[in-house]
C-alpha cells in the first residue's frame, strides 16, 4: 500500500513488470496492479459458456483516469443521470492530503485535484477537476469518490467518453476480472480467487475484501484501479493492496484474518476492495446520503 514509486520504477527497470511484486502505493506513490492474462480465465473460473462468452464485454481504457499518483476511474451508479455531476473512484489512501486514519471518514472536503481523462486506447484526451471529495476512508474498505465540476453529459459531450457502472450486487469468486491502470495505461488479467473475512495492513482493517489469483501482481501507481467484470463490464472493486514481502499484517504486507481470528499471510498475492456497497449510498444527483437505506457505508 504504501511502496515508494521510486522503488516500482526501480524494480520494473531490473525485473521487468510482470516479475515486479503485488503491492498498492502510498497516498504519494500509489499502486500498479500489473496483471499477466491467463490463457482461458473465464475457462478457469468454471463459468464460461458458449452463451456467456458471446457477451462479454471489451475492456479498454474508455473512463479511467490518471491521479498524480495512483489510477481512477470517471463511475456512475445504475441510478445516477446523465446531468450529474461525474465521480471519480480511487483509493482513500491515494487522498491527496494523506491516508486517512483508522476509523477516519472525510465527507465534503474542498478539494480542485485533476484528472488525466484516457480514451479507449489509453491516450489522455483531457483534464478533469474535481470540486470537492465527496467520501474518502480507509475504515472497513479503502476509497475515495470525488465529485467533479462537470456532468456526465458535458463529458460525452465533449470527448465522446461514458462513465464506468458500478455494480450494485456483490461479485462472485471465480470471476474473470481486468485490472485497469490509468496511471500506467496497462490492463491486466486474472480472476477472483476468493473472499476475505478481514484483511489487515498495519493500523487499518478491510472487510469482506477480494482476493486476486496469482496472475494479478501489483506495483506502485496502480492504486485505485477498477476492477472490472470482464462479462459485464462493470466496476466490482477496486485495487489496493498486495502482500510484497511475507511480513504478517504490516505496511505493504496484508494478512487475512478469518472469522475466528485465524491469520494467513500469502506473500505475493493481491487484494482490491468491493464496491457494491457504494451505489446505496448515493442518491437522486449524486448526492451522498450515509444515512440512506442500504447505506452501510462507515459514517463520520
Amino acid at each position: 500500500m504504501r511502496k515508494p514509486l521510486a522503488a516500482a520504477l526501480l524494480a520494473l527497470a531490473l525485473a521487468g513488470a510482470g516479475a515486479a511484486p503485488a503491492v498498492a502505493a502510498p497516498a504519494v506513490a500509489g499502486t500498479a496492479t500489473v496483471t499477466a492474462a491467463p490463457a482461458a480465465t473465464a475457462a478457469a473460473a468454471g463459468t464460461a459458456t458458449k452463451d456467456r462468452t458471446a457477451t462479454i464485454q471489451a475492456v479498454d481504457f474508455a473512463g479511467t483516469v490518471s491521479l498524480s499518483n495512483c489510477s481512477g476511474s470517471v463511475i456512475r451508479f445504475p441510478n445516477s443521470a446523465d446531468s450529474d455531476p461525474a465521480l471519480v473512484l480511487s483509493n482513500g489512501h491515494c487522498l491527496e492530503t494523506g491516508f486517512p486514519g483508522p476509523g477516519e471518514v472525510i465527507v465534503d472536503q474542498a478539494s480542485s485535484r485533476s484528472f488525466g481523462l484516457l480514451n479507449s486506447s489509453g491516450t489522455r484526451i483531457a483534464t478533469l477537476r474535481a470540486s470537492k471529495v465527496a467520501y474518502s476512508t480507509m475504515t472497513d474498505t479503502d476509497i475515495t469518490i470525488y465529485q467533479l465540476t462537470r456532468t456526465y453529459a458535458q463529458i460525452k459531450s465533449s470527448y465522446g467518453i461514458s462513465p464506468l457502472t458500478v455494480a450494485d450486487t456483490h461479485p462472485v469468486a471465480g470471476t474473470a476480472i481486468k485490472v485497469v491502470s490509468g496511471y500506467w495505461k496497462r490492463i491486466y488479467s486474472c480472476n477472483i480467487d476468493g473472499f476475505v473475512y478481514r484483511l489487515k495492513e498495519g493500523d487499518w482493517t478491510w472487510k469482506d475484501s477480494v482476493r486476486y489469483t496469482s496472475a494479478c501482481n501489483t506495483i506502485g501507481g496502480t492504486s485505485g484501479s477498477p476492477v472490472i467484470d470482464n462479462a459485464t463490464g462493470k466496476v466490482v472493486a477496486v485495487n489496493n493492496t498486495g502482500n510484497e514481502d511475507g511480513e504478517r499484517c504490516t505496511e505493504n504486507n496484508p494478512c487475512e484474518v478469518d472469522a475466528s481470528g485465524n491469520v494467513t499471510v500469502r506473500q505475493g498475492i493481491n487484494y482490491a476492495e468491493e464496491t457494491y456497497q457504494i451505489p446505496a449510498c448515493f442518491g437522486v444527483g449524486n448526492k451522498l446520503n450515509l444515512n440512506a437505506s442500504g447505506c452501510v457505508l462507515p459514517k463520520p
